[in-house]
């Protein structure tokens, strides 16, 4: 059968994972490499589950917790390959990698942290870091794990309301 795009079988599929991953910020899950390699209409599902597989098992890509990462063997081949992709579908694996590659960014520099009290509340730190180390670090007490969870996924969905409010109270002149 004729595959439509440029990436033809398996061995094309293998050089454009390590390609992508090679370039990702972070670890990423299996979802997520699974849209970035889907720029090209010939991967196919299969092909696509069966090389990644095989990269890990010879030892390109580490799996841990469910998260890929690129081994140093896995790089040194990827740029070797590279080249053979074409230059259209390196394009697109960029455009794709700018996008996932600042959300992984994000999720790197906002962080939380549930830390049991031995009075049967929890403490919740929210971090903030940047490029260039810690913004903010705030350990907030709660009565319940469920009340701690909820307000960690209002910081990470909007930490920089926070900080700017706890800047616009310390910074307030009376």
């Amino acid at each position: 059968m004729n595959r439509a795009g440029f990436i033809h079988d398996k061995l094309d599929i293998k050089f454009l994972i390590l390609y992508l991953m090679s370039r990702v910020a972070a670890p990423v899950d299996f979802t997520t490499l699974a849209d970035l390699t889907f720029c090209d209409d010939g991967v196919e599902y299969f092909d696509f589950a069966e090389s990644v597989a095989e990269l890990v098992q010879t030892g390109h890509l580490r799996q841990e917790d469910n998260r890929y990462t690129i081994t140093e063997k896995g790089r040194r081949n990827g740029t070797v390959c590279e080249s053979s992709l074409a230059f259209s579908v390196r394009q697109k694996c960029d455009r794709n990698l700018a996008r996932v590659n600042s959300a992984l960014r994000r999720d790197s520099q906002v962080r939380t942290e549930l830390l049991p009290r031995e009075d049967n509340g929890v403490t919740l730190r929210l971090i903030l870091d940047d490029d260039k180390g810690n913004i903010m670090t705030l350990d907030m007490l709660t009565v319940s794990e469920a009340q701690a969870n909820q307000l960690a996924e209002k910081f990470r969905a909007h930490p920089e309301k926070l900080y700017e409010s706890i800047l616009q109270v310390l910074l307030d002149a009376e």
